[in-house]
This record gives C-alpha cells, sequence and structure tokens, in this order.
C-alpha cells in the first residue's frame, strides 16, 4: 500500500484511535478529526491521543464532521485521498435519551463527509457500520444479503441509512465505498457504556451488576486488533463497493463473558437478572466469510484472551 493522506474521523473514539494508530505505524499521514463529545468521559478520548499515539506524527482537528466549513478547510488544506469513517454517535440505548444526537452526527455528518469525498476526488472509503443493522434476525449467523430493513433502535436505524446513502454516492460518482458491520467489538481503551467496562468496574469497586435478558443474550464478541485487521485490509484492497461484516462468528453467552471477567478480576459479581431493554437484540452472530474471502480477513484473538487484555488495560488505567 503506497503512502496515503488518510483522513481518520472519530480519531479518539476507541476503534478510530486504534486505527490511526496502525495507519501512523505503516506510514500513512494521518489526519484526525474527533469533538471529544461527552458522550461519555472526554478525558478517556484524550488519553487514548496522548497514550496511544505518543511519539507518532499525526495532525488532529478538534471539530465535529457536520460542521460543512471546517471539514472544507480540512480537506482542502490536506486533499486527502483516503477516508476512514469512525465516527458516530454510538449507543442503542442513549438513542431514547437523545435522538436528535444520532440524526446530527450520523445522518448529517456521514452526508457532510461523502458529499466532501466527492467534491474532493476521495480514492477510497472505509465507513463503520454495526451489526445492530440486523435486529432481531430471523436466523443465525447473519449475511450481509439478509434483509436489514426492520431495524430496532434508532442508532441502527442511522447506520443502516449511512450504508445507504452511501451506495447513492458509490452509484452515482463512483466513489469505492466498503461499509464494515462490526460486531460487538472489545479491548483496551473500550467504551465505558459497553459491558465488559461496566463488569469490570463493578466487579473491581465490588458492587453488583445488571444482567439484562434475564442472562440468556449472547454477542459475537470481537477484539480491537482483529477489527482494526479488518479496516486496514479495507483501507488496501479498496473495493470498488461492499458491505461486511467484521466479527469471530461465534456467539458467546453473556455469561460466559461475565465468568471471564471474574476469573481475570479475582472477584464474584453479584448478578441482578433483568428483562431486555428498549432496542436490544437477543444475540448477535456474523458469518464473516465475505469478509475472509474478499480482504483475506481471519480474526485471531479469543474471548478469554480478550477478557484478560482488556482487564489487564483497566487496572493499569484506573490504578486499580
Amino acid at each position: 500500500m503506497q503512502k496515503n493522506v488518510i483522513l481518520v474521523t472519530g480519531g479518539a473514539g476507541f476503534i478510530g484511535c486504534h486505527v490511526a494508530k496502525r495507519l501512523i505505524e505503516l506510514g500513512h499521514d494521518v489526519v484526525i478529526v474527533d469533538n471529544f463529545n461527552p458522550y461519555y468521559d472526554p478525558s478517556l478520548k484524550e488519553a487514548r491521543i496522548a497514550t496511544l499515539l505518543k511519539d507518532l506524527p499525526f495532525t488532529l482537528y478538534r471539530n465535529d464532521i457536520q460542521d460543512e466549513h471546517a471539514m472544507r478547510k480540512i480537506f482542502d488544506r490536506h486533499k486527502p485521498n483516503l477516508l476512514c469513517h469512525q465516527a458516530a454517535q454510538a449507543g442503542v440505548r442513549y438513542a431514547t435519551q437523545d435522538p436528535f444526537a444520532y440524526g446530527q452526527s450520523n445522518l448529517m455528518g456521514t452526508l457532510t463527509l461523502l458529499e466532501l469525498a466527492r467534491e474532493f476526488q476521495v480514492q477510497g472509503i472505509v465507513m463503520a457500520s454495526s451489526s445492530s443493522v440486523y435486529g432481531d434476525a430471523a436466523h443465525y449467523p447473519v449475511k450481509e444479503t439478509d434483509v436489514t430493513d426492520q431495524p430496532i433502535s434508532l442508532y441502527a436505524a442511522t447506520k443502516r441509512s449511512c450504508e445507504l446513502i452511501a451506495y447513492s454516492y458509490h452509484h452515482l460518482y463512483n466513489l469505492p465505498i466498503t461499509c464494515l458491520r462490526y460486531f460487538t467489538v472489545y479491548g483496551p481503551w473500550g467504551r465505558p457504556d459497553m459491558a465488559i467496562f461496566s463488569f469490570t468496574k463493578a466487579a473491581i469497586e465490588g458492587k453488583p451488576i445488571n444482567v439484562y435478558g434475564q442472562g440468556e443474550m449472547a454477542r459475537d464478541f470481537t477484539y480491537i486488533d482483529d477489527i482494526v485487521d479488518g479496516v486496514i485490509k479495507a483501507l488496501q484492497v479498496n473495493l470498488p463497493w461492499a458491505v461486511l461484516n467484521l466479527g469471530r462468528g461465534n456467539a458467546e453467552p453473556l455469561m460466559h463473558m461475565i465468568q471471564l471477567v471474574e476469573q481475570a478480576t479475582g472477584e464474584h459479581l453479584e448478578k441482578r437478572f433483568l428483562d431486555m431493554q428498549p432496542g436490544d437484540v437477543k444475540q448477535t452472530f456474523a458469518d464473516a466469510s465475505l469478509a475472509k474471502e474478499r480482504l483475506s480477513w481471519e480474526p485471531h484473538t479469543r474471548l478469554d484472551e480478550g477478557v484478560a487484555a482488556f482487564v489487564a488495560w483497566y487496572k493499569k488505567y484506573y490504578g486499580a
């Protein structure tokens, strides 16, 4: 892969910062845009940038991707030839509290970027999508060809909408775009609203946890390093158009992940079993054969390895 100027949106986020690090280490010129919004503690985002990207060369802009004027100046100044779009208002449950944040960031932000990518003739785009687009699927594992027109959360609806908008830009302007549907990404520097984060925090602080779905939920937990591999490969291969699942292809019971957190922390978790929350799905389970075929992508990290790595990071970061 030749040296590129790559714009990484959401580059202070969990996935975005890890991707930016890998791209810089591969020798690319990386421009990061992030608005450091307060959906969760911005100090974690600041720490990712300060720690993961320490002593590495990059350019950082503290802007919102919806701000067409600010984004135009960035495109004009740096002329990125690749766009790695990771920025989004995340979280299924928060969408019931602030739905407009999802319309503004996910829809208007993505539309702004695609319009500028068209205008500035960006040569390839990789966009973050989500396993949530499948909703409560009729069968598992889910394939990219499955019907995705019944999202059960606003977050899912915006992510699927972004895929549709992206396809129209590909069709109209011949923009090469790959949309990657991530499956329950976890690992060091992860988001505080993710289950593994809250379970680890509770274990160390000796507090009970809420286990939704009466403990019967399952997730295709996919480790951050494996996701980063997929993003990098998607940028390198630069397919004309693709929607691809990035998941381990393993529906792990949530209770198993909780047991692994208990093992890694050496603490027993008191569990409060509750019903499903609005917008949640009972399980995620990817058929990732298309990503393996088209990107030569292969996830390698087992759940026990990944949980241990996360807990070790958490203890070090929080001095636990």
